[in-house]
């Protein structure tokens, strides 16, 4: 049994002179069916719902206030599922809607609950239809046109693949569209090119109708490789290549997954959660942490920003505040620079940050 995510962007769902929304999404309802007839399994993350509101009230452009873009997408919402739930009917199939914001993902127990639900559904054949609850969710919460929520959903199921329907044909060296000498990429091996790629894509997305761009998609392709999940960036806008995408086909971009992956709780540690301060580090802890795997401790500690309590996750950064890190802290802020303007520590150092709750960022 195959388990994959499948992406869909707005701009794909936006539809074009040649294919209607509603095409977009029978065509893409059909390869559904036809793969998931196999005995495997789909969760659906869709982009969309603020493009369709914007449309159903005859909008030419894209609003730019948060309230604006709330109101598009609980209009749009309505829609969009409307869509999909007509034709995986038509097809024999049934769906669910799940809503989610980041902060759904923000607590272990959160994380695993979504995991559990979704694998529910799809043990019910349900294909689960995921999107970001643009309705409720604050610029803080945003995920950026659903790609970082497409590679946090394929880490809580352990998906074999994500798939990343949009509508460029590949990856490529530059911006195709303002550099003639930009060449495509077929395959990105390892981490160490994948970085290679996002420092020389700089560049952002500039349709109206869509959030997201290449920057946000290689941070879903470094968030799910990292978590052993292979990726394939695709053109979703012609029928054969959807066909050739549910038979495997080695078209558009594959970013292969790490040989040494992250678990799943690491995964969730390193993307999912959001911090809510930072701990300084001198050069020694740092080391430890990252090339010895060692635990977090006090003896370590030169500066702590923010406030926060014990359980918590913090970020973990070096004397140049780069970031090193992320974990969960046994102590909170106070007590830990309380601890640390004794200047007398205990010995052995008090553990901050246990290794099996640090994720490193690199």
């Amino acid at each position: 049994m195959k388990l994959w995510v499948i992406k869909i962007g707005t701009s794909l769902l936006r539809g074009s002179g040649d294919l209607s929304t509603e095409e977009t999404i029978q065509r893409l309802c059909k390869h559904i069916s036809n793969f998931s007839s196999k005995g495997n399994k789909v969760v659906l993350v869709t982009s969309g719902a603020v493009g369709l509101g914007c449309k159903k009230l005859n909008l030419n452009q894209r609003p730019n206030d948060l309230t604006s873009l709330q109101a598009m997408a609980a209009i749009g919402q309505v829609s969009l599922m409307k869509l999909y739930e007509k034709e995986m009917h038509k097809l024999g199939l049934n769906v669910a809607q799940i809503l989610i914001t980041k902060s759904d993902f923000n607590t272990r127990e959160s994380f695993n609950n979504a995991s559990k639900t979704l694998m529910k559904l799809l043990s019910l054949n349900i294909l689960p239809i995921v999107n970001e609850n643009d309705t409720t969710a604050n610029e803080e919460l945003k995920y950026g046109d659903n790609d970082t929520l497409s590679a946090l959903v394929s880490l809580a199921i352990k998906a074999n693949r994500l798939i990343l329907l949009t509508d460029i044909d590949n990856l490529y060296s530059k911006d195709p569209r303002t550099n003639d000498d930009a060449t495509p990429i077929m395959e990105v091996h390892n981490k160490k090119e994948l970085e290679a790629i996002k420092d020389k894509n700089k560049s952002n997305n500039n349709n109206e109708w869509g959030t997201g761009g290449i920057t946000t998609k290689l941070q879903a392709a470094e968030i799910a490789t990292k978590g052993g999940i292979t990726v394939q960036l695709a053109d979703g806008r012609t029928n054969d290549n959807l066909e050739n995408i549910f038979s495997e086909e080695r078209i558009g971009t594959i970013f292969h997954s790490s040989t040494k992956p992250m678990g799943n709780k690491k995964s969730w540690l390193a993307h999912a959660i959001q911090t809510v301060g930072s701990i300084v580090l001198d050069d020694g802890a740092c080391n430890a942490i990252e090339t010895n795997g060692a635990s977090l401790l006090l003896v370590g500690i030169i500066e702590v920003n923010g406030e926060f309590k014990a359980n918590q996750p913090v970020r973990i950064l070096n004397k140049q505040k780069k970031e090193v890190a992320k974990g969960i802290t046994s102590m909170s802020s106070h007590s830990i620079k309380k601890e640390l303007s004794d200047k007398d520590f205990k010995s052995p150092s008090r553990i901050v940050i246990h290794r099996d709750v640090l994720a490193l960022s690199n």
